[in-house]
């Protein structure tokens, strides 16, 4: 009994909690990235033509397969294509045409109005990683990741002002019978946090509970986006029919999907830049025409999930020149179909959050920001090629993605932004610190950091010498200690504990 009582107060349960709930400390959340600096085009018109060109051509001579899917097959023939067998061949110029109705944007609705976010235009949203099944702290060291893990991640991401989602999955809770921890994990998106969230994609079934669920979040749907769920497809050229059987849920509910090929150049895709991104086009293409076969009008976003491949290993290789330039001419490729964009994150193939993860992190980051990406999964948490979610990482990179709001916003040009008065009253020899213009913006005039260390080496010294990862093992312990969850109807939670409850009872248990 003690231990249920204990279980529920970790979820939120028992009228204490509840009533601590309705006086919960408001968290600050910066609004979502609007980009007042220019996109990197890195391929030139001629480069992105000829991708274009060659792209509608894998699509009509090659084909993409549509596996263990009869009615997939069957819409297809409807549109006009060339069905054989499970190979789909898309006469050139369908799939683009059928694109033409996916919007150019769409707004995702939070439970908290406050954070709903737009996705596509100029805007980047910024949300945590996704999918590990093993986690890493500084006590604990690597280990299968729980739903106590799971839910201590969403808090944190709850509690980071530069996130913007609370992502899906960002851990995969081993504890927890594979047919039935989405239910938790979804119920811990719904109650830990009031930011927008991701739906399961593990299984048809599990779409359409993530859309049962959030019917009673939001007391209906009407029609409102409420998810952005990942559909990967199988490079190459392959669409099985899990993924596929969860995209025709959530189009036909109007809920957003992000079309992404997953690639390992070299092993699912060719090793030449132009070869992958035609690759990447034709796969974006065809799963998108697919989502508006389902529901013209339905969101989707131009995925690209790209990293290269170590010949020597095998292994994969993040922030690598090749995967940046795969990531700008994918953007180029997105705006020109008039697509929201998904790419880049806190990518490293690092065993530790050391200087390997800081390196390969900060180009990956800076590449999405630069490339134009709207949607970033994967922003923070990220170790080990995606195996491993990390709490001391997941702080790391959660507070340097206040370095890409503050660089996204471009230089102000207005006269107070130019400084002649400064200039003036300081003159030569002087200095700024005591000047008007610094007093009037010494509290904003530079990004400053909540976590990294700046202070004289006596004073670091004194304070144990602490490095950055000690520091951010720390702070998690403080963030998860001040957490207090968003206010929630009594009679909302009730009812999603509810059905929680009822469909895990409704199957026995399944680990594989």
């Amino acid at each position: 009994m003690a231990e249920e009582k204990a279980r529920r107060r970790g979820r939120g349960g028992g009228g204490a909690a509840r009533r601590a709930e309705r006086t919960a400390t408001k968290i600050d959340c910066a609004k979502v990235i609007s980009r007042a600096i220019p996109n990197m085009e890195m391929l030139s018109e001629d480069a992105l033509a000829i991708i274009e060109h060659n792209a509608e051509t894998v699509l009509e001579e090659i084909g993409v397969a549509f596996v263990e899917n009869p009615a997939a097959l069957e819409r297809w023939k409807a549109a006009g294509a060339d069905v054989q067998g499970e190979r789909v061949h898309i006469p050139r110029g369908l799939a683009r045409k059928l694109c033409a109705t996916a919007p150019e944007r769409f707004v995702q609705h939070a439970r908290n109005p406050e954070r709903s976010v737009e996705i596509g235009g100029r805007n980047l949203v910024l949300a945590p990683v996704y999918g590990p099944p093993f986690v890493r702290d500084r006590d604990g060291g690597r280990r299968y990741a729980t739903m106590e893990d799971f839910r201590n991640f969403v808090k944190l991401g709850y509690m980071s002002r530069w996130l913007h989602h609370s992502g899906g999955t960002v851990c995969e809770p081993t504890d927890v019978a594979v047919n039935k921890r989405h239910l938790d994990m979804l119920l811990a998106h719904m109650t830990l946090s009031d930011k927008p969230f991701m739906g399961s994609v593990t299984e048809p079934s599990r779409a359409r509970d993530s859309v049962a669920m959030c019917e009673i979040l939001f007391g209906g749907l009407d029609g409102r986006t409420v998810m952005t769920s990942l559909i990967n497809i199988n490079s190459p050229l392959t669409f099985d029919a899990t993924m596929m059987g969860a995209l025709e849920v959530y189009a036909e509910a109007n809920q957003a999907c992000i079309i992404s090929p997953f690639i390992v150049g070299g092993a699912m895709a060719p090793v030449s830049v132009m070869g992958t991104l035609t690759q990447v086009l034709a796969e974006v293409l065809a799963g998108v025409a697919y989502s508006q076969l389902l529901r013209p009008g339905a969101p989707v976003i131009f995925g690209a999930f790209v990293t290269s491949i170590d010949m020597n290993s095998g292994a994969p290789t993040f922030g690598t020149p090749e995967a940046a330039q795969i990531t700008y001419g994918a953007g180029q490729l997105a705006r020109r179909l008039g697509l929201p964009y998904r790419s880049a994150g806190a990518f490293n193939g690092s065993k530790l959050p050391d200087a390997q993860a800081a390196y390969e992190s900060a180009n990956s980051l800076n590449a999405g920001l630069l490339s134009g990406v709207n949607f970033m999964l994967h922003a923070c948490g990220w170790l080990e090629g995606g195996l491993v979610a990390s709490f001391e990482k997941f702080v790391m990179d959660a507070d340097q993605l206040g370095v890409l709001h503050r660089l996204a916003a471009g230089v102000p040009e207005d006269e107070e932004a130019q400084a002649m008065d400064a200039i003036r009253e300081v003159g030569p020899g002087g200095h700024y610190l005591g000047c008007a213009h610094t007093q009037r913006h010494f509290k904003d005039a530079f990004w400053r950091s909540d976590l990294l260390d700046y202070k004289p080496f006596e004073t670091w010294e004194e304070e144990g010498a602490r490095d950055t990862f000690a520091l951010a093992s720390e702070r998690v312990e403080k963030l998860l200690a001040q957490y207090q969850a968003p206010a929630m109807d009594d009679a909302t939670r009730q009812a999603l504990e509810d059905f929680v409850e009822k469909r895990k009872a409704e199957e026995p248990d399944a680990f594989v």
